[in-house]
């Protein structure tokens, strides 16, 4: 059988059948002490796809970090098919500072495509693209809530294009957001090329949170099984698909400054018009509630009590069958104790009821 081909890749070749480390030049810091993007890349002996996995281009999104040193601890990619380039920490100079932002208080997840000669988001979102990202075939793109907001796990994508449908569905997320794409984002500029990208979130920023790391582990597994990068599980047929594709979704928002009471729980069905908190002053003469705007499932909260007027609190998705996507919460919930994909027991987290 013919040898596959090296991958060549920022300048260095990875034989097939090998793994290699290759640290990408950044920038570098005021001491002049250069930068690097730490890049696995994973060529596997066979042909097939080529799946970029990145977290962290928030660099306080760190659940995403934890899920990719898992998934790279997988006995499978022994007999991976295709190439895996998996990128743990996009965004170097925000995670060393524990922030979401550049040094020059960019959203690097705004710079895309970039200039090799624009502000400093826009060079990192170049060499991130041209050197890496334009290696893909696909992409997922690992996300958390922002600091003290906690997102359900679920998965974001443009369900126009099939393959990244498929992988929408193949993942295995409760919630699908038919998510449309915007201007400047890695996945705007990925669809543009038309590479299939799909992007999980779950969690908040700055805390690890298992559930969400066992979610987004055996979310990229099922996603290279799909592509057919990874031998199926032997001895189980494929899993019953139960992620729902929302239809829209909304914000109920603070309408008092105040102390916020939370009364709604996440995953939680809700109907329109239904209390989700509380808000108060501090003696409790002034009390208002949030109310929500939809029938939905909350995906998403606030968890900071200390609220301003207008402030974005509970994110509420809507669906054409409400019902099967309660079910498909309901699915997500049981399987968390039996994947196997799991490193350790499970805590009783706050949005399972099971235990209530």
């Amino acid at each position: 059988m013919a040898t596959r081909a090296p991958f060549k890749f920022a300048g260095a070749e990875i034989k097939a059948g090998t793994r290699q480390t290759v640290e990408v030049p950044v920038a570098k810091l005021y001491t002049h002490t250069p930068l690097h993007i730490p890049v696995e890349v994973v060529h596997g002996r066979r042909e097939g796809p080529v799946l970029l996995v990145c977290a962290a281009i928030h660099g306080d999104e760190i659940n995403g970090v934890e899920i990719i040193r898992r998934v790279l601890r997988n006995a499978s990619l022994r007999h991976l098919r295709g190439t895996l380039i998996a990128v743990p920490i996009v965004n170097i100079f925000g995670f060393v500072q524990r922030t979401r932002y550049l040094p020059d208080r960019r959203d690097l997840n705004r710079c895309f495509p970039g200039s090799e000669t624009g502000s400093l988001g826009g060079r990192i979102a170049y060499l991130f693209r041209t050197l890496i990202m334009e290696s893909a075939t696909h992409i997922i793109d690992l996300h958390t809530g922002a600091i003290h907001r906690f997102n359900l796990p679920q998965i974001r994508a443009e369900l126009k294009n099939p393959e990244t449908s498929r992988m929408a569905e193949a993942f295995g997320a409760p919630i699908i957001i038919n998510a449309s794409l915007r201007e400047g984002t890695l996945r705007e500029y990925a669809d543009s090329l038309n590479i299939p990208v799909v992007t999980f979130e779950g969690g908040e920023a700055l805390r690890f949170d298992d559930v969400v790391i066992s979610s987004g582990v055996r979310g990229v597994n099922r996603v290279m099984r799909a592509l057919e990068m990874l031998p199926a599980k032997a001895g189980r047929s494929r899993p019953r698909n139960r992620s729902e594709i929302a239809a829209s979704s909304v914000w109920a928002r603070a309408d008092i400054d105040g102390i916020m009471r939370p009364i709604a729980r996440l995953g939680q069905r809700v109907r329109k018009g239904q209390k989700l908190a509380v808000v108060a002053d501090p003696f409790g003469e002034t009390e208002t509630a949030i109310t929500s705007p939809v029938s939905g499932i909350v995906i998403g909260m606030n968890n900071l009590p200390l609220v301003n007027e207008g402030e974005a609190i509970y994110h509420v998705a809507r669906f054409d069958e409400l019902a099967e996507a309660e079910k498909a919460m309901d699915y997500f919930r049981s399987s968390l104790d039996t994947d196997s994909t799991a490193e350790a027991v499970m805590p009783v987290h706050p949005w399972d009821d099971r235990q209530k």
